[in-house]
């Protein structure tokens, strides 16, 4: 049984994980904790911020390497925030839904969706593509929209593929959303993930509204992505690792969706990400919050041909411009610090 000493040590992990402790073995790299702070910090900031996250987890053993929590304390400075617990919507989720899409066998990552001018009606509302004002996108292939972050393309695909209880259901399949606590994150809450009961609900949730998750769950999920199917316990000690689910998707599709966040970096928007240093893969999104604030996250991993690491960066700001690059230019530098 751990001891309350161990679980005081990781509730405080950014002020002792450097500390020399022979009671624990922290799994943080305090090198690279102080750098990923000065990175994060330096970019919020410049956007005037009003909080930021960077978590970068080794992708085979779940162990986190720097977990980095900041939140603003006036109009200039920036303190350390344990804010690791806090679920939100997210814009991250495109990927999650063409994964589940995949794996009813009836899409393929080379069909054509037609979205239009960007703009799809769904009983009385308009899901609407970030182009829509300029006449949309028409007609791409399933990796195009993805690239594109088009929500029309999203929809239609999972819209295709299930009856909302059976995409909720294929959510659950994938343990999207887990896991439900991690030792050393206090009052991390599972998931909630909004069972569709209306075309209107399937929708947003699809596009990652209707569900409240926090960005280490998230990462969870981009991690398994990154080990080709497993799924493993964050862990904040060095210790043997813990697999939630041994294969979350079938390995053809968990390598079409490799290869598509892949695309997404080298030719999609999501090229601010891009390293000169190391190829990498994931996933940028934005998402508007009940506060009316902006989330701009990025979510990948590296090498993309080996992973070795995941890396979540997730950014809340007040006002417009908001765009998940911003996390993307922080996910670069840290990429290309670790890159020796």
């Amino acid at each position: 049984m751990r001891t309350h000493k161990w679980i005081l040590f990781l509730s405080m992990i950014g002020m002792t994980s450097c500390s020399n402790n022979k009671n624990v073995s922290s799994s943080i790299d305090c090198t690279l904790q102080t750098k990923v702070t000065s990175i994060l910090e330096n970019k919020l900031t410049e956007l005037n911020a009003l909080s930021g996250q960077a978590i970068i987890m080794e992708v085979q053993t779940g162990q986190i390497k720097a977990m980095v929590g900041l939140e603003r304390k006036d109009s200039v400075n920036y303190q350390p925030s344990e804010n690791f617990f806090q679920s939100r919507e997210t814009g991250l989720m495109h990927p999650v839904s063409i994964l589940a899409a995949l794996e009813t066998g009836k899409v393929l990552l080379s069909d054509t969706v037609d979205v239009g001018e960007g703009v799809y009606s769904i009983q009385d509302r308009e899901l609407k593509d970030h182009n829509w004002h300029r006449g949309g996108y028409g007609k791409l292939t399933i990796n195009e929209g993805l690239a594109a972050s088009s929500n029309i393309v999203i929809y239609k695909t999972v819209e295709k593929s299930f009856k909302p209880q059976s995409y909720s259901n294929q959510l659950s399949k994938m343990d999207y959303g887990k896991p439900d606590s991690i030792v050393g994150i206090a009052k991390l809450k599972p998931a909630f993930i909004n069972v569709p009961t209306k075309e209107t609900t399937f929708a947003w949730l699809s596009i990652g509204y209707e569900q409240k998750i926090a960005p280490i769950q998230i990462l969870t999920f981009y991690n398994a992505i990154a080990n080709n199917g497993k799924m493993v316990q964050p862990q904040l000690y060095k210790d043997s690792t813990t697999v939630i689910n041994p294969q979350i998707a079938s390995q053809a599709n968990i390598d079409s969706l490799k290869q598509a966040l892949e695309y997404i970096v080298t030719d999609g928007f999501g090229q601010s990400a891009k390293s000169e240093k190391v190829k990498v893969a994931g996933e940028f999104g934005t998402a508007q919050l009940e506060d009316e604030s902006y989330l701009v996250e990025f979510c990948g991993y590296f090498p993309a041909d080996n992973p070795q690491y995941s890396i979540i960066v997730s950014i809340n700001k007040e006002e417009l411009p908001a765009a998940g690059f911003m996390a993307g230019e922080v996910f670069r530098q840290i990429v290309d610090y670790m890159v020796k």
